[in-house]
């Protein structure tokens, strides 16, 4: 005997969102989705149903996932645009957004009141990881509400469960700074390689066998090499990570003195017009402080 899929709601289709979408779509989960940009909804004309309103894209769902942007954006859909008023008893809540561990606690609270249950689960891995059903999503909430929810995750990637409601935007916090720290030691550690006369991509092959091996340095710091700094995390959405990070460190009393610089570096960036550029694009900002370029093996900057 089968057992029915849950009727999947889906809101938010950006670069993240879109991926996971068709994930689920392929795991045979009725779907319906909705974006506040409608066009980014009409590859999935056919597949999914397309919905109007995020409120009207929930009225019918079991479970419910927002992929948006950030906090504000996940309040003004859940609250302000009457998602969570819509919710049918015993829905599930899932937001996948990375936002405040407060703001977590808050909308659980309000779906709770609805009959609801609630998850929050962001995710790490990238779009490389959306695309391909290897994200890394850490999971709070209620033992009974991860437990509905594990279906769903086991179609986007692997679930680590971390604690109440909140633990999970705790964890991708800590993601972040342990991201956005790396990238920032990885583009100082090529241009200090590159203007002292190394190639920096002998560097980063030898470095990769080494202690210093990571994700950031094969990754990113390939794409740092190439200069290719077409988005899959914007550096807007790492700068407002690293906030998130600060916020919840003046909150616990903590000073984080890394995470401060590195904020600090990804403000400039974004401030000088980079918002747009992947995260790893922080090389720029060193670039410019500098006033050299990681491609100039041993000079300053090309003329």
């Amino acid at each position: 005997m089968t057992t029915e899929q849950p009727q999947i709601a889906f809101l938010g289709i950006g670069l993240m969102g879109a991926p996971m979408a068709s994930n689920l779509l392929a795991a045979g989960f009725p779907l319906t989705v909705w974006n506040r940009t409608a066009s980014k909804c009409e590859p999935f004309s056919g597949q999914a149903t397309l919905a109007g309103s995020p409120a009207e894209a929930v009225r019918h769902a079991d479970v419910v996932i927002t992929m948006l942007e950030n906090g504000d954006a996940v309040e003004q859909v859940l609250v302000a645009q009457g998602v969570i008023d819509a919710l049918k008893p015993k829905a599930l809540v899932i937001d996948m957004s990375s936002v405040q561990p407060e703001v977590a606690r808050r909308h659980a609270a309000l779906a709770a009141e609805q009959g609801a249950g609630y998850v929050d689960a962001p995710v790490s891995g990238g779009t490389l990881g959306a695309a391909e059903a290897r994200l890394s999503i850490m999971a709070g909430g209620e033992p009974a509400d991860l437990d509905r929810a594990e279906p769903v995750f086991a179609a986007l990637g692997r679930c680590t469960r971390i604690g109440p409601v909140g633990a999970g935007q705790l964890a991708k916090l800590a993601n972040q700074a342990i991201v956005g720290i790396t990238i920032g030691a990885v583009s100082e550690a090529l241009l200090l390689a590159a203007k002292g006369g190394a190639d920096p991509a002998a560097v980063r092959e030898a470095l990769l066998g080494g202690f210093a091996g990571s994700r950031i340095l094969e990754l990113h710091g390939q794409r740092m090499l190439d200069r290719d700094f077409a988005p899959g995390a914007p550096a807007r959405i790492q700068l407002k990570d690293m906030r998130m990070i600060l916020d919840e460190a003046r909150n616990e009393g903590l000073t984080l003195p890394l995470a401060q610089q590195v904020h600090n570096e990804y403000l400039s960036l974004v401030a000088n017009g980079h918002s747009d550029v992947d995260h790893s694009g922080l090389l720029l900002e060193l670039e410019h402080l500098n006033g050299a370029l990681l491609g100039s093996v041993g000079r300053g900057p090309k003329e």
